[in-house]
Parts: C-alpha cells; sequence; structure tokens
C-alpha cells in the first residue's frame, strides 16, 4: 500500500486543494456559460471532467454534490447524472501513518489495546479509512480513522462549493440554493465529530431495538475520539454483488421490507432520518436483512415537520390542493403561487405515489429508471416558468433519503405494497407521542452536546 503524500496534508495541502477546486470551479463556470449561451452543443464533456476532478478530493464536496443531484435542478442536469454514480476514490493512508495517527488518537501504547489490528485498510470512507481489528476480550472491531487535516479540507471544499453554486445559480433560477448549501455544510461539519457519530449509533440502536430486520453496530466508546470510532464488525455481503448473482423473489421481498423499514421507522416514529442511503453503507447478512453503517448525515427534525410529511401525504391522498399549500408552508415554503403548488404537487406525488397505491408494484410504474428523470425535468421548468423557489433546509435529507432509497429498489426489480408497509411504521401518528419517543431515544443516545432539532 502507497503512503499517502505528506505534501498533500497540512499547509500545503491546504494550498494545492484551493488552487485545484478554484481552478476547476472557474473552468466550470466559463463552460456552463457557454453552454447556456449556445457556443456548445452539449455539456456531457464538461460534466465527465468535473466528476474526474471531484473524485480525485477526499469526498466532501463530492458528497455534497452527491446530494444535491437528487433536487430537480439543483445541478446542471449532464452534471447530476455523472456526480449520481461517482464515489470516492480518496488514496489510502499507508501502514506508518495509520500508525502515527493512531497514536495521536489513543497515546502511544495504543496497539495494547488490541489482540490484532489489520495494517491494511478494509474500506475507505469519505472521510476516513476502516481498519479491522480484534480487541483483547476477542471481540472483533471496526476501526474508522479520519484522515489527516479534514477540517481545513472540508472547509475549503465548502468555500468552492458555495462559489460553483453561485455561478449556476445566476445562470439557472429555478432552486434557490442558499437553505440548501447551509444544510449541507452543517451536515458535513458534524460528520468531522466521531464522538457524534456515535451517538447517532448509539440513537438508532434504540430506535431500531425492536426491528430484528435491521442490524446497527455498537460503538466502543472508550477506543473513539473525535477523529477515531471503534464499533463492532458486523459480517455481511455486498447487496450489488448479491443481486448480479442472483436473488428470488422472497429474497428481494425481505430485503425490500428491512430497508424500508431501517429508513422509515426513525423517521416517521422518532422524527429521524439516515441521509446517506447508498448501497455502501450497508450489507446483507445471511437471513437478508441488513447491517446498517455510515451515521455521520444524521438529520433530527421538530415533531412538527414530520406531521407536515403526514399531512402533505393526506393531501396528495385526497387530492387537496389547499391542504398540500398548507402542508409546504409549514415546511417552510414560502410565496406560494397556486402554478407552483401544483409544480411542487407533481414532484411530491411522484415521491409518495407508491405510498398511496395500495396494490403491489414496483417503486416506479414498469421500473422504469428514466421515469424519474423525466420528472425531474418537468418540474425543473415548471419551477423556472413559475419563479422559482427557496428549499427548506429540512427538505434536503427527506428529499435525498426518498431518491437514493428508490434507486435501490429499482435494482432490486422488486414489487412491494409500499402503500401497506408505509401504514405498518407509521400506525395511529400522534405527533405528542412521537415527541415523547423522540426525547427518550436523545436521552439515551448520550450526545456530547445536545442535537439541534
Amino acid at each position: 500500500m502507497a503512503e499517502r503524500d505528506l505534501d498533500n496534508t497540512g499547509m500545503f495541502g491546504e494550498l494545492r486543494r484551493m488552487m485545484q477546486t478554484t481552478g476547476t470551479v472557474g473552468g466550470i463556470a466559463a463552460r456552463y456559460a457557454g453552454h447556456k449561451m449556445g457556443l456548445r452543443s452539449s455539456g456531457s464533456s464538461y460534466a465527465e471532467d468535473l466528476k474526474g476532478v471531484l473524485g480525485g478530493l477526499k469526498g466532501p464536496l463530492m458528497k455534497a454534490a452527491q446530494l444535491l443531484s437528487s433536487i430537480p435542478g439543483a445541478l446542471p442536469e449532464e452534471y447530476a447524472k455523472e456526480l449520481a454514480e461517482l464515489q470516492s476514490n480518496a488514496p489510502p493512508m499507508g501502514w506508518s501513518f495509520v500508525r502515527r495517527r493512531m497514536a495521536a488518537e489513543l497515546g502511544p501504547a495504543w496497539e495494547k489495546n488490541f489482540k490484532a489490528f489489520g495494517r491494511e485498510a478494509s474500506a475507505a470512507a469519505s472521510l476516513g479509512q476502516v481498519h479491522q481489528a480484534i480487541l483483547n476480550d476477542g471481540r472483533r472491531v471496526a476501526c474508522k480513522l479520519q484522515y489527516p487535516d479534514m477540517k481545513a479540507a472540508v472547509e475549503s471544499d465548502l468555500r468552492q462549493f458555495r462559489m460553483a453554486i453561485g455561478v449556476y445559480h445566476k445562470l439557472d433560477n429555478a432552486i434557490r440554493q442558499d437553505n440548501v448549501v447551509e444544510e449541507l455544510s452543517e451536515r458535513l461539519r458534524e460528520e468531522l465529530d466521531y464522538t457524534r457519530e456515535a451517538a447517532n449509533i448509539r440513537l438508532y440502536r434504540t430506535i431500531l431495538a425492536d426491528c430484528p430486520e435491521v442490524t446497527v453496530p455498537e460503538p466502543v466508546d472508550e477506543l473513539s475520539t473525535r477523529r477515531l470510532l471503534t464499533m463492532d464488525w458486523v459480517q455481511g455481503r455486498s447487496l450489488s454483488k448479491a443481486i448480479d448473482a442472483g436473488l428470488s423473489e422472497d429474497e428481494k421481498k425481505k430485503i425490500a421490507r428491512a430497508l424500508f423499514r431501517a429508513w422509515y421507522l426513525p423517521l416517521y416514529r422518532y422524527g429521524v432520518v439516515h441521509g446517506d442511503p447508498h448501497m455502501g453503507n450497508f450489507t446483507l447478512r445471511d437471513d437478508f436483512g441488513l447491517n446498517l453503517f455510515d451515521f455521520g448525515a444524521i438529520r433530527i427534525f421538530k415533531p412538527s415537520f414530520i406531521s407536515g410529511n403526514i399531512e402533505l401525504f393526506e393531501a396528495l391522498r385526497t387530492k387537496d390542493k389547499d391542504r398540500a399549500a398548507a402542508a409546504y408552508e409549514a415546511w417552510g415554503f414560502k410565496d406560494l403561487s397556486s402554478e407552483k403548488v401544483d409544480v411542487l404537487n407533481e414532484w411530491a406525488g411522484f415521491l409518495f405515489g407508491p405510498l398511496m397505491d395500495d396494490q403491489e408494484r414496483y417503486i416506479q410504474d414498469e421500473n422504469n429508471p428514466d421515469q424519474s428523470r423525466e420528472i425531474l425535468s418537468r418540474v425543473h421548468e415548471g419551477l423556472q416558468r413559475t419563479g422559482g423557489v427557496s428549499l427548506p433546509r429540512e427538505f434536503v435529507l427527506v428529499d435525498r433519503s426518498a431518491v437514493g432509497l428508490g434507486s435501490v429498489f429499482l435494482r432490486l426489480k422488486v414489487k412491494m405494497n409500499w402503500s401497506e408497509l408505509f401504514r405498518e411504521v407509521v400506525g395511529e401518528y400522534n405527533e405528542q407521542q412521537l415527541a415523547a419517543r423522540q426525547a427518550a431515544a436523545i436521552e439515551a443516545a448520550r450526545f456530547p452536546e445536545a442535537p439541534a432539532v
């Protein structure tokens, strides 16, 4: 394993990173402006350039761009298509560097805490890498070690990201991005603190304690710091590889049920969402349940926001436009004309549609992956025509989860009664009961500081 180049860390790494991203943003802005003015026939080539450059960054900017790709018109279509497929390819830290980083977190005698510690990284994350280890009591654990200087890297990326979004907004005003960028910035900064992620894991262990389809690893608090997270090693296999190898209909239904409950039981019973549902963040158990990972991008909502979700669902189900408008306003949407509500209803209707259809069906009609892009395009055009909207911050991760999960269900090619699953999760909805459950779960999670709600 090659040693990470030390010139890419500290002051020199920050300067190099700034020059790289600034040059990229400037070039993309100029090329995209030319494309909008008709000077180029296609944006695909510079979308690929953007993908290549972002893939070379350690992950923060890439992660934000991936999330934006699920929002209608938040990025140019050709960028969104490329970035939706992008995965982190950060170069791994070599062993001598890992030893120094572990000593910085646990002290010079850090190896005495382990019977064995894997020299090779078992997996890469956007902000760090994972090593398998065995504790002195025989317990197998995963140690997620943050890459060096990630705080500086995140802040540098966010500066360039704001500049890129600012340039794009001057060319396309369908979505006003201020709240979106602030939401992404706050979530990325939270992900840097692994003590917070450990609390998020404890939160999910409480929430999903009675959900046998989903396994959440237990953190090892005494071997965790702000930049090192140690937790149970849970065995599983890649869902993508399992799909490619072939699954029976019954197996696919078990997986789909576990996925649905893993994401929507926390949301509708506790007001909590896991904002990163791509297939690298869970593995498949032998019984076709799921192991759930990566609890950095967790959002806790006010109970009233969840009530707004339920209200919008009922408004769409009963085709009550006034009730839908009130639900959007409760979320934080402003200056909604009648035509703008129609446009938002098309997007919301697409996301909620399977939950209103009380029969076994694919997550999208005919399991067509192009359907979402067609609807995104119409929604984008509609928002441009009606003067655009400013998205509430709370919208971002809920939308990301719905779109991300939908893409996994599409790959599974499974028919489910999604409406039945939804009713099972929501039950007899009561905002006061949700608030009480949420408060108790937050207390059990022992957050290092009170989480913002």
